[in-house]
Formats: structure tokens, sequence, C-alpha cells
């Protein structure tokens, strides 16, 4: 039987490579850069998955840019923009008759979730969710624990005020927030947890 490579691959000759083969599982790098926005591509596929199973609708809330330059050369092409207003929250949507809106964070500490990760508009925003009945709360994944938690806006937001410290710690949050379950799909499936918690 032949086998054909595609174009520019040869094939491994047998002992090939041998020496250069590190003991150990190879390691993959993740640029900084794309840390958080892999748990946000993981967040939305949960929502993906529970829209078309009809669970719910929760979509991302895209970012207001103004446009200060188009390119009309080649058909219309945004060269030059900027955010208009800074960002409430990612996420927001309605489950059953409720209004939910939340934050997706991720850290690489271990140890904390830093304060610094939220900007007060967010806080202010989550706070006018929770007043009017909504469901408000945070995702917070520790990437290098490889833990997530869906952490009450209430919760955190009271801490957020006090600025006894700088941070929530890993015990604090594990102590006042609830484990999302890490599975194949949704990878993180969070809405039963903020169901258990909205509707205890």
């Amino acid at each position: 039987m032949t086998v054909r490579y595609p174009a520019g691959v040869r094939p491994l000759v047998q002992g090939e490579g041998a020496t250069k083969k590190k003991k150990g599982s190879p390691k993959l790098k993740v640029a900084a850069g794309n840390r958080g926005m892999d748990f946000e591509a993981a967040i939305n596929e949960a929502n993906a998955y529970y829209l078309e199973k009809d669970l719910c609708l929760v979509t991302k809330r895209p970012t207001p840019i103004r446009v200060v330059k188009v390119d009309y050369e080649h058909g219309p092409k945004i060269v030059q923009a900027f955010y208009e207003t800074q960002s409430t929250t990612d996420y927001n949507g309605v489950y059953q008759g409720h209004y939910l809106d939340f934050e997706a964070k991720s850290t690489r500490s271990k140890t904390s979730f830093p304060f610094s990760n939220v900007p007060l508009q967010q806080i202010r925003h989550l706070q006018n969710v929770l007043q009017h009945g909504g469901w408000a709360f945070f995702l917070i994944h520790f990437a290098l624990l490889g833990e997530t938690y869906f952490v009450p806006a209430s919760y955190l937001i009271e801490r957020y005020l006090e600025r006894k410290r700088a941070s929530l710690t890993v015990e604090e949050i594990r102590k006042n927030g609830l484990i999302v379950p890490e599975g194949y799909r949704p990878r993180y499936d969070y809405l039963p947890v903020a169901t258990g918690y909205f509707l205890k």
C-alpha cells in the first residue's frame, strides 16, 4: 500500500529525531493574552450548547466602538476606531423568565483573585442588576489550579467595596462560591450551579 503525504511533508524515518526527544510529557505554551480568551471561548461554547438544547439564551455583550476612519478602496474596511465607552459585563441573557448578567474572569494566580481585575463600572452595573431582581454573578477561573467557581456578585461586591484587601483568597472563594464542574460538553456547565444558587 502506498502512503501519499501532503505536499511539503516527508515521512519520519525510523530513529530520526530520537536524540531530540525529551523525557516527560510535552508542555504546550499558551500566549499570555490568550489565557483569558480560552476561558471566554469555553463560556461561549457553553452558551451555544444551552441555546441548542433550548435551555436559555445568553449572549456575549459587544464592546461599543466609535469608528474614526474607513477605507473604501477595496470595500468598506475599518482602519481606525476606539472604544466609545467602558464595557459593563461580558454576558447577559434570560433563563425561564429570569434575567441574568455575569462576568467571566480568568487568573494565573494560585492563591487569590485580585480586585484589580474588576473595574468599578462592572461593580456598579451588577449592583443595579441585583437591585432590579436579576441574577448577577462572576465565573472565576483559576487557570493554574484547574478550578472554576461561581461567585455571587453580592458577595464579591461587598468585599470589593470594603477594600480591606486587594484580593479575594482562593480559600474565601471556595468557602463562599460554588465549584463549576468541568466536563466535555459544555466544558463549564455553569447554568445548573447558578440555578441551584438563585432558586434554592
